[in-house]
């Protein structure tokens, strides 16, 4: 390489830039997940994420709005599907708060991701393509949700546990809630800031 060659080099290679790459989530037959950019239709893979990689620096945390201004933020696309599916608005602002606080680029160690934390499985069972699309993650999760409440006879905390820790949980234990440390404060959390909307929603203006 000569000298023009290897300067040229360096100045792009010093240049910082910008790309986005769709991520896909592998789960394999043991449980493990795994991340990759890279498509197969050989084997099962969600999109879980638009990654942007930004070379040479690095791009500080996103600072997240007040939890008001978050709801406000995503009101229209609750209240919609609150009508669609029959459930209180109130209820699925609660189940947000929970589960991602409103964040919906949200994904746990497990791989629930997005407003409603759903896990890859249910997300592909209910048709939603790109769980971090506020609109399609909050309408998979209202439906996901409503398709509990009927399972469990509209008894909202067994449904709430299902949506937790799974159907097959809530119904191994006697139709109760399962004894898991995250479902025993998952369902009283949800509860609590739904009646806490409930009341500011009933309060005289």
């Amino acid at each position: 390489m000569n000298l023009m060659a290897l300067a040229l080099f360096s100045i792009l290679a010093s240049i910082a830039f910008e790309v986005r790459a769709d991520i896909y989530q592998v789960v394999s037959a043991n449980g493990s997940i795994t991340l990759t950019n890279i498509y197969r239709t050989d084997r099962k893979q969600v999109r879980v994420a638009r990654e942007r990689a930004v070379a040479n620096r690095v791009v500080a945390p996103r600072a997240l709005p007040a939890p008001s201004a978050r709801r406000s933020r995503y009101g229209l696309i609750v209240a919609q599907a609150a009508f669609d599916y029959g459930l209180p608005a109130e209820l699925l602002h609660a189940v947000i708060q929970t589960e991602s606080n409103y964040d919906p680029v949200a994904l746990s160690p497990k791989g629930a991701a997005g407003l409603m934390q759903l896990m890859p499985d249910t997300a592909r069972d209910l048709g939603v393509r790109d769980v971090f699309d506020p609109t399609a993650n909050v309408r998979g999760g209202a439906r996901y949700l409503k398709r509990l409440m009927r399972q469990f006879d509209n008894d909202l905390s067994l449904a709430l546990a299902a949506y937790n820790a799974g159907p097959g949980a809530v119904l191994a234990h006697g139709r109760a809630i399962p004894p898991y440390p995250e479902t025993q404060r998952y369902v009283p959390s949800v509860l609590g800031h739904y009646q806490r909307l409930q009341a500011a929603g009933n309060r005289p203006r």
